[in-house]
């Protein structure tokens, strides 16, 4: 079910703030998928998803390889039983230290625990193109 990701209806967006594990899905450089699992907060009003990791993992270094001057095309996704969701979008990483803190706040709200501390975290910021699932 295609879902408005600027716009989601209650029950979709209340299934992205329960606690769920999801993945991330990234290419690799031959084109190939990379699928890890991660947290991901969803920010429906800005239009984006936002995953917090150290700029040394493979996750990063793909959106980076990918990325060019457009970004690089991802989704993340979360199931429990029947239900799904997937957000889609371009990822670029961010290293704006206000932008880190922001995303570990909203990581810390969704999953109700701070993450560990990391001086070489980032942001893996997605700006949604799409939003599918059945919540």
């Amino acid at each position: 079910m295609s879902v408005d990701p600027r716009d989601p209806d209650p029950e979709y967006l209340d299934f992205w703030r329960e606690r769920h594990v999801c993945t991330l899905t990234t290419p690799r450089p031959d084109g190939t998928p990379h699928v890890v699992p991660v947290g991901v907060t969803y920010d429906p009003e800005a239009g984006l998803a936002r995953v917090i990791a150290s700029r040394h993992s493979r996750k990063v270094a793909h959106v980076l390889s990918a990325a060019g001057a457009g970004g690089a095309r991802v989704a993340v996704c979360q199931t429990a039983g029947r239900r799904w969701a997937t957000l889609e979008g371009v990822a670029v990483v961010r290293e704006e230290p206000e932008l880190i803190a922001d995303a570990e706040r909203r990581y810390a709200e969704r999953y109700q625990r701070a993450p560990r501390p990391n001086p070489d975290r980032v942001v893996i910021e997605i700006a949604l193109t799409r939003a599918m699932g059945r919540a």
